[in-house]
């Protein structure tokens, strides 16, 4: 077995290889940029070596930088996990003349199946069906508006060279073809340097199933079962779950042996997945699959096919890049119970979703509940450069119906702050009845999506414990002074103080009488809270509200404070009093972007008359497209933004004349 590997990566997939490596006894070696110096992956290495800044082109996609970092330790070999170049075959080729092995498939087979069009046209000479559409060469724009029109309606735009849902579009009407087939090929060229794509037909009621497979330098291949990972937003994964709801034993046969098929065709070795569309408009049918694409590597979905196959696919890797056979055959392979995986994101659900970044000042997982897939801890970055995920948290359970209540106790017990996060919209799905009874399909998010990102009402209780962490009437003494001991102390009467507190985007004061050192009543606009806090400690409470018995975590961190109660997360700002009320008047006057980013598109200048809602700016941040809509009806009055320009979050990109003056 090799005695050292590099991993030709960071965050949650670095460390989940260094784990397997570590247990086998192969020594790591990690890269960083100059923005993840201080990260996960570099302390689990073994020995870690700058790779450059902090922008990917500049660090994590240097082939020659790799190179000659794997020659200095002396690594015999590359794991790329996935994203950056773990489906690029010129890394391979590079890696190959080094005389360095790719823990990973062939050039040849990368090549095979890394352009849709030409994988598609591969699978149907292997006689694996496959979606109707239009896959050649021809880009034209009226010409792609043709073909859509013979397709039918509603259609999918998708970049050719694409993946996790980037340069991906629906259409349903050809006037709106244009501006969906310009946006989709924006995406393939800064996301994948490609900006060609396919028209497929578009399944009203699909389910995307997947197929795991892996080969070996021998000529041997075999799946692993399917993955079920409907539940989507923008065509990017949400939840998964294996094995598939309700799959009949022949469709699972079927799908396998056609994944099977597919692997053998290009001569595939290593781990690899065959997606799979599925129409379940009549229900799951063993006639009703086609393939989508292969991914010719590790999936981020993998630890579910891990829990219920007891299989670590990483160890597989290595085992086949090594040159040995595979470790079973398919008769030895089984699978028993359930699986789920959670993404936890920092991105704002409510807000559509945007990316957050932010220093977590306090991160608490619950891994006697779940495996916790991580690459962050308390006092981690999140930042504009690299996707945002926080953590998968897995879990596994002998029926459906309990590992998804185990997801949902994981998620609740979750905490984590100074970036806000997708938990609560995550532990929404899990409570959502279609998804309980295993009815879903693709749509299920987008069908009921506001009721999925309505924020919590934050509990009264909460409001109070926030308000007591304001005015530090918990915080335990730092010093042996004992003046320092008489926090919410008093000789008279019960004093009042106000904690300023930003609750759903506005300002309150709420007022908090010290009764004594552990009683308070919490004033709160017309309602008040008597509560008495048991113990406090590190941020733990355990408090007493009218004979109620609680416990919370409370986070606190410069301009916010985030109490954690009851399984949900409640986030509030921290205001100076002094602070200008009308600060934020206006606001509908304004423009800002909400994130970090690059303006990919400006259709907006100053005199210009636009409606509400009317798409001005396109913000590419995450290599995700973000459009930015007019604020309101009436007349632009200045523009501060440029194509091209990067521009940081909270940045005033223009903002609207005075309503006299739009007339």
């Amino acid at each position: 077995m090799f005695k050292k590997i590099l991993i030709a990566n960071r965050g949650e997939i670095a460390c989940r290889v260094m784990q397997t490596a570590k247990r086998l006894g192969i020594k790591t070696v990690a890269i960083y940029s100059d923005a993840d110096a201080n990260s996960k992956h570099v302390a689990l290495a073994d020995e870690a070596y700058r790779i450059g800044p902090a922008p990917v082109a500049e660090s994590y996609l240097k082939i020659d930088a790799i190179i000659e970092i794997c020659k200095l330790s002396g690594a015999e070999a590359v794991h790329p996990g996935y994203g950056f170049l773990s489906e690029n075959p010129n890394f391979v080729d590079a890696l190959d003349a080094a005389g360095i092995t790719f823990i990973g498939p062939s050039a040849s087979a990368i090549r095979a199946m890394g352009l849709k069009d030409a994988a598609k046209t591969l699978m149907e000479k292997a006689g694996v069906p496959v979606v109707p559409g239009y896959h050649r060469d021809t880009q034209d724009p009226g010409f792609l508006q043709i073909q859509a029109g013979k397709i039918g309606y509603p259609v999918l735009i998708k970049a050719r060279a694409g993946g996790g849902g980037k340069g991906m579009r629906r259409v349903d009407r050809p006037e709106e073809f244009i501006t969906a087939l310009q946006a989709a090929q924006r995406e393939g060229e800064a996301s994948f340097d490609d900006g060609r794509v396919l028209i497929e037909k578009y399944v009203s009621k699909p389910r995307h199933i997947e197929i795991q497979v892996f080969g070996d330098n021998h000529g041997n291949a075999v799946h692993l079962f399917e993955r079920d990972c409907s539940l989507q937003r923008r065509h990017q994964k949400v939840i998964e779950e294996a094995p598939a709801p309700d799959m009949p034993e022949d469709m699972r046969q079927a799908m396998g042996e056609a994944a099977v098929t597919a692997a053998k065709a290009i001569g595939y070795s290593g781990a690899g997945t065959i997606e799979f569309i599925v129409d379940v408009s009549e229900g799951l049918r063993a006639d009703r699959f086609f393939f989508m694409e292969m991914n010719t590597r590790l999936q981020v979905e993998h630890p579910v096919t891990e829990m219920i196959t007891g299989e670590d696919l990483v160890a597989w890797q290595l085992q086949v890049a090594f040159g040995k056979h595979l470790p079973k055959t398919q008769e030895q392979l089984t699978f028993s119970g359930w699986s789920f995986e959670a993404r936890l994101y920092a991105e704002d659900a409510p807000k559509g979703f945007l990316p957050a970044i932010g220093t977590l000042c306090h991160v608490y997982f619950p891994d006697d509940m779940a495996r916790i897939d991580s690459g962050v801890r308390t006092g981690d970055e999140i930042s504009p450069f690299y996707d945002p995920m926080i953590a998968k948290l897995i879990v596994h359970g002998p029926t459906r119906k309990i590992a998804l209540a185990k997801l949902l106790a994981a998620l609740e017990a979750t905490q984590v702050a100074g970036c806000v996060t997708n938990a609560a919209f995550l532990a929404s799905l899990c409570r959502h009845k279609d998804f309980a009874s295993g009815d879903v399909d693709t749509g299920l998010i987008e069908r009921d999506l506001d009721n999925l990102v309505r924020e919590p009402i934050a509990p009264n209780e909460a409001i109070a414990l926030a308000a007591l962490s304001a005015l530090g009437l918990m915080e335990k003494p730092t010093t042996q002074d004992p003046w320092s001991q008489l926090a919410g102390w008093t000789m008279g009467p019960a004093s009042q103080q106000y904690a300023r507190l930003e609750i759903a985007g506005d300002l309150h004061d709420i007022e908090v009488q010290c009764l004594d050192q552990k009683h308070f009543n919490v004033r709160i606009n017309d309602a008040s809270v008597q509560l008495h806090v048991v113990k406090a400690e590190d941020g733990h409470v355990t408090f007493d509200s009218e004979g109620h018995r609680q416990s919370a975590s409370v986070a606190k961190d410069g301009g916010s404070i985030t109490v954690f109660l009851g399984g949900l997360a409640h986030k509030f700002g921290l205001t100076d009093h002094l602070a200008n009320d009308d600060e934020q008047s206006g606001s509908s006057d304004r423009l800002i972007a909400p994130m970090p980013g690059l303006v990919k598109l400006l259709n907006a200048t100053a005199g210009q008359v636009v409606e509400k809602d009317q798409p001005l700016i396109i913000l590419e941040a995450m290599k995700m497209e973000h459009t930015l809509k007019a604020p309101r009806d009436g007349k632009i009055g200045e523009v501060f933004a440029a194509e091209g320009e990067q521009v940081q979050d909270g940045t005033t990109l223009l903002i609207m004349a005075e309503e006299e003056d739009a007339a």
